[in-house]
């Protein structure tokens, strides 16, 4: 059966677990015509009208970036973007027992987990049977900064520095959508003083969130994990402004 370039584009996303953009022409001169971008921006396939290549190509990195499906309209044209989306990432540093029940609410929620640690009795499929991928070592050794994009969510949930410093060089230089890390108030401002002599920026170092999670009285496990997804569900969605668009929104 012959598909068109457009259909095994977007098919090549999802197959691939790839972040991406599929434009459409619903309305307007060249109704019908479709193209389809990377996480970049960059064109996979298709074609639209020339004079809206680079007007559409600016609101759908926005979009992107909000992970936002609409219709703008242009002039005489109106354009249907759809967001092609895999699963966002958390990385879990600590396989502790709040790490339990964070992965297994995460999954409900649609992440891809991987939980992280050096001690291989810790990190096993008994403890996290709902994880999705289990990493036996250091940070340095079981990631690199090229995991850390802008859909991952990192939580640190361990209070040893021996663990939580390879991280910091991996991580705070990367665009990742969310940091956590646990500790009382004096801990987080011990690490951010220490990261702050290291070298790292007040605006990298102020990524972190710590003490982690909404305060909502958590007490038990269950409860500090819930405080920290609703954290990290704000950071995903939740932007200081909406985001400045060429096109104009259309109600369908």
């Amino acid at each position: 059966m012959v598909t068109s370039p457009v259909l095994e584009a977007t098919r090549s996303l999802i197959d691939e677990d790839a972040f991406g953009m599929v434009i459409t022409v619903i309305a307007g001169p060249e109704a019908g015509s479709k193209i389809v971008l990377d996480h970049s921006g960059g064109v996979i396939a298709g074609s639209l009208p020339e004079p809206l290549v680079a007007p559409a190509r600016a609101d759908a990195l926005a979009l992107m970036l909000r992970e936002t499906s609409t219709t703008l309209a242009y002039e005489e044209h109106e354009l249907f973007y759809e967001v092609i989306a895999p699963r966002p990432r958390l990385f879990v540093f600590g396989a502790v027992h709040i790490a339990q029940e964070l992965v297994q609410h995460a999954g409900l929620l649609g992440f891809h987990t991987v939980v992280a640690d050096p001690r291989p009795a810790f990190v096993t499929k008994e403890r996290f049977p709902e994880a999705d991928e289990l990493r036996v070592g250091w940070p340095d050794d079981v990631v690199d900064s090229t995991a850390f994009d802008t859909r991952t969510f990192v939580v640190v949930l361990t209070h040893d520095r021996r663990f939580e410093d390879p991280l910091w060089p991996l991580l705070l230089p990367t665009d990742v959508r969310y940091i956590g890390a646990m500790g009382s108030s004096k801990t987080t401002a011990a690490r951010r003083q220490r990261l702050l002599d290291s070298g790292f920026t007040a605006e990298q170092v102020d990524r972190i969130h710590g003490p982690i999670g909404l305060d909502i009285g958590s007490r038990a496990a269950g409860e500090v994990a819930i405080a920290i997804l609703g954290e990290m569900i704000a950071a995903r969605y939740l932007h200081d402004r909406e985001p400045q668009l060429i096109g104009r929104s259309v109600r369908l």
